[in-house]
């Protein structure tokens, strides 16, 4: 039941960036977890969808609206897209974040041959072309999203779990945490909120009875663990994070991703984030893990 001494606000989520990023994976998504969605849809039509006549009113009105708008749509610009916002961006019983995805060229590159897709810029020119255009045209976006999502190296299960996390519709937002391992020399998981560099740990990658193993084996963990350095280091990460939750959870974030990198993404990473896991676990908090580059 609506208290009638508060305002209905709509969440309207924005979602765009590349094609081929996972927008449309994404809009289904969130139509699952109870969005109404709409794809490749004009900005000038969203108003007609959000009746302004009495914000108080749930009858006609949805809860949370999200629309895909990318270059497919007649006329795309980026400076049109800022400008069409503006006056959503206004209202006061209106929610709306931009959700911008991107994904590496050489891995978009990939993704349309393997399909057999067409890209929307690349009728008449190269593939490569077409991606380089459609950058130029949404890249002025991402300085605007609220959230940026690189799918270069997430499945769609992993997708599934950011979009929950940042985007679940509960009257009770609980904040939800994702721990994920990286190797540096892929870049940085743009989504990260925390990032921890252990490369100053000793690295198994050197030891020939340890290097095709993984961080999640015990021979690897207790090579990692021996470090001298390694227990005052994860003492001090445990308390930091465990401190720094509650300041989240007050701000009212739903999400929050803590990336810990090394050179490979194989072991040292691996390994922290799973002792990690273990920690925030005895604490009472669930984290979900992913090992981006393992």
């Amino acid at each position: 039941m609506n208290d009638s001494n508060e305002k209905l606000v709509t969440r309207v989520l924005l979602v765009t960036g590349m094609s081929g990023a996972g927008k449309s994976t994404a809009i289904k998504i969130l139509e699952d977890m109870g969005y109404e969605t709409f794809d490749n849809m004009p900005l000038s039509l969203l108003p007609n969808l959000l009746p302004v006549t009495d914000v108080n009113d749930i009858s006609n009105r949805p809860n949370a609206l999200a629309a895909d708008v990318d270059v497919r749509t007649r006329d795309f610009t980026a400076n049109g897209f800022l400008k069409d916002i503006k006056s959503l961006l206004l209202r006061d019983d209106l929610n709306v974040q931009i959700v911008y995805f991107d994904c590496d060229d050489d891995v978009l590159a990939k993704r349309y041959t393997e399909t057999r897709r067409r890209h929307p810029l690349a009728e008449d020119r190269p593939l490569i072309d077409g991606i380089l255009l459609e950058r130029s045209l949404v890249g002025p976006l991402r300085d605007h999203a609220d959230l940026l999502i690189d799918t270069s190296h997430y499945s769609i299960p992993d997708l599934r779990q950011i979009l929950d996390g940042n985007f679940r519709l509960s009257s009770d937002p609980i904040l939800s945490l994702m721990l994920t391992s990286f190797a540096f020399r892929r870049g940085l998981p743009r989504e990260a909120d925390l990032v921890f560099d252990v490369r100053f740990l000793s690295n198994p990658h050197y030891d020939d009875r340890l290097r095709l193993l993984t961080g999640q084996d015990a021979s690897v963990g207790a090579f990692v663990a021996d470090d001298p350095a390694f227990q005052a280091f994860f003492e001090k990460l445990e308390t930091m994070i465990l401190s720094l939750i509650p300041y989240y959870e007050r701000e009212g974030k739903t999400y929050l991703t803590i990336a810990v990198g090394c050179t490979g993404g194989r072991h040292r990473s691996v390994y922290v984030v799973e002792q990690l896991s273990n920690r925030l676990d005895a604490s009472g908090y669930s984290a979900s893990v992913c090992h981006r580059d393992m």
